[in-house]
């Protein structure tokens, strides 16, 4: 019985180190930013957004803020990419850029911790063999991690016509994950929230950005 356990551990332990070794190797190069986004599209008749020309405004609290400036020009890069021409003299439209950002622990499927979690999680795993001769084997393996942290992060771009005053784009993009490194998530995040720029699909979708470690 004691054999059959100590083999039970050891082949567990090796299957724990070869799962561990080939997320490693297939997560070494690049990792996978999964980005929320909600875009609407509301340019009236006339009003073509297809290689327009625009100029930044900022909101009071963000005209001090030296981050505001960095988003600008991220969103500036995604925009470019879609076609859209910055320029402060001759802009049809205005573009306002919106950020934020929270960070907290996550359970071991990236779901924040709710009430009633300590600050450690349990993983319980446990094989069993029987057979008909009524013998049986249990094997029981238990592992206590501290949660780690995750972030989320979510970006907003809203493009309004300068002769109307009227909101003709808006779109948004969020991603929730363990990667801490800010600067180039919200980059990311900027490029998703501008994907099908100027026709995307209706309602919420899933937009996958690959992208280096």
């Amino acid at each position: 019985m004691r054999t059959a356990t100590r083999q039970l551990t050891r082949w567990f332990s090796m299957a724990l180190a070869a799962l561990a070794l080939s997320w490693l190797t297939g997560c070494a190069s690049m990792r996978l930013i999964d980005s929320d986004v909600v875009s609407v599209a509301a340019a009236p008749p006339g009003v073509s957004l297809q290689g327009a020309k625009y100029r930044f405004e900022r909101l009071p609290s963000q005209v001090h803020n030296p981050e505001a400036g960095l988003a600008e020009q991220q969103a500036q890069a995604a925009m470019t990419a879609v076609g859209l021409v910055r320029d402060d003299a001759a802009a049809s439209l205005s573009v306002m850029v919106g950020f934020s950002g929270t960070q907290y622990l996550a359970d071991p499927w990236g779901r924040p911790l709710g009430t009633g979690w300590t600050p450690y999680g349990n993983i319980a795993i446990g094989s069993g063999f029987g057979s008909n001769f009524g013998s049986h084997i249990g094997l029981g393996v238990g592992m206590r991690f501290p949660p780690p942290t995750h972030y989320r992060r979510e970006v907003s771009v809203v493009m309004r016509d300068l002769k109307s005053g009227q909101v003709v784009y808006e779109t948004r993009a969020s991603h929730a994950g363990p990667w801490s490194d800010s600067v180039p998530i919200f980059a990311t995040l900027f490029q998703a929230a501008l994907a099908n720029f100027p026709n995307p699909p209706a309602g919420p979708r899933r937009v996958n950005i690959e992208l280096p470690r």
